[in-house]
């Protein structure tokens, strides 16, 4: 697994949240790409900073009333359309 940033793994997890609403889902495919310690870290930092909202039990989605989607990175795309 690759190394990523604090802010690269947020931008990995709203773009995927984004893609896939469905937390468990989200920790299927990001999976291979993040440890899940790091995915459900991200997504409380997410949910802690209003980014992100939980709008079920299991359903997450960007908070784009508070805050605007951040723009992928080149290097993140590849990633993102894998999944």
């Amino acid at each position: 697994m690759a190394e990523f940033t604090v802010q690269e793994r947020e931008v990995l997890v709203q773009h995927a949240i984004a893609k896939y609403g469905d937390e468990a889902a989200l920790l299927e495919r990001l999976g291979a790409v993040l440890p899940a310690k790091d995915i459900e870290r991200t997504i409380d930092t997410l949910l802690g900073t209003q980014r992100v909202r939980r709008i079920g039990p299991d359903t997450l989605e960007n908070n784009e009333s508070h805050t605007e989607l951040p723009g992928l990175p080149e290097n993140l795309k590849p990633i993102i359309d894998g999944l």
